[in-house]
């Protein structure tokens, strides 16, 4: 049995974190380095793509050779060169292949183009060493609500996934509707800590052709229609009250659709990924429906539930040992489904 050790060097740069990890075997982190953009996009509400890209530009070198400082290796000593090549924002995107294909070419590395969903997926194994497939996966960003059934290592089933707003979308547009600011989602999980989720009743969001399917838009418009109503009638409006009641929903929403598909395909592992994975509320609640269950229950820490170029690392490794290569042609794909190729 061959027990080479694979050495790769990872990319992220798909939104407003430029990230380096070096990866080995997939599940060995030597560095995950992360240069987060947010203190700057705060001061617009939001993402702007023309000032991620050009952040990244300016960091992405500088984040490499941190990573390879911390991992004390060099370029010679990697085995292929992964990156992120979508989806996300196309100039955010261009930057990282661009990079990635730049030190494939000089070095005369395999390149292997990576599904940024794919990554978060996979940011489950680095820490969960017993973790392999099959088992579903819900993934939870900022862009993406996937519930995915993961069949073998660069092998997905998509269930369900969002129609309109993502669950992290809807959760940075309450936010900015109830005073909170931007990042959303970290504002109203602490927002939420100090009101009472069952003050609003709002109706968790369905689709009728999709059982598996999701819809935050209408949860939304939802909460703002509370906020506007109270306002019209000059009530106070509880934050705080407003921040628990709408994660609730969501939680429950999301809760639901695991439970229905656990059921279904009877699964024995789950796993949450993404930005909205780090909700601890979240996470308490997966935990109670698994326990429940009697199904194992996994989650990345934290900092790998955010974009990071360590679990890009991990979800390459499997596809170097399926024998992906990517040419030169590698481009930039801003709306790549997941399991395309």
């Amino acid at each position: 049995m061959d027990t080479k050790e694979i050495k790769i060097l990872a990319i992220e740069s798909s939104c407003d974190e430029t990230a380096a990890a070096v990866v080995i075997n997939g599940r060995d982190v030597r560095s995950n380095v992360i240069s987060t953009q947010i203190p700057l996009h705060t001061l617009y509400g939001g993402v702007v793509p023309e000032i991620a890209s050009r952040k990244h530009i300016e960091r992405i070198n500088q984040v490499i050779e941190q990573a390879l400082e911390e991992a004390d290796m060099g370029l010679e000593d990697m085995d292929a060169i992964a990156v992120t090549y979508g989806p996300g924002l196309v100039g955010a995107l261009l930057v990282g292949v661009a990079e990635a294909k730049a030190i494939a070419f000089a070095e005369q590395l395999p390149l292997i183009g990576v599904h940024h969903i794919e990554g978060h997926i996979s940011a489950n194994y680095i820490e969960n060493k017993e973790l392999k497939p099959p088992f579903l996966c819900l993934v939870v960003s900022g862009g993406h609500t996937h519930l995915v059934r993961v069949a073998d290592y660069g092998k997905y089933e998509i269930l369900g996934r969002t129609r309109d707003d993502a669950a992290g979308e809807a959760f940075d547009k309450v936010a900015r509707a109830i005073g909170l600011g931007y990042p959303g989602g970290p504002k109203i999980e602490k927002a939420a800590h100090e009101g009472d989720p069952f003050a609003i009743q709002f109706t968790r969001p369905k689709v009728s052709d999709g059982v598996y399917d999701f819809s935050f838009s209408g949860l939304k418009s939802q909460v703002l229609n509370y906020i506007n109503g109270a306002q019209m009638k000059g009530e106070t409006v509880n934050e705080a009250d407003v921040a628990a009641s709408f994660q609730q929903t969501v939680i429950d929403t999301l809760c639901e659709h695991a439970a229905l598909a656990i059921d279904e395909f009877g699964m024995d592992k789950f796993a949450i990924a993404g930005g909205v994975a780090s909700n601890q509320t979240l996470r308490s609640a997966m935990e109670k429906m698994c326990q429940e269950k009697g199904v194992e229950f996994y989650h990345p820490s934290p900092i790998l539930c955010t974009d990071n170029a360590a679990m890009i690392g991990a979800a390459a490794y499997y596809e170097y040992l399926a024998g992906r290569r990517d040419g030169w042609d590698l481009n930039a794909i801003p709306n790549l489904k997941l399991g395309e190729r």
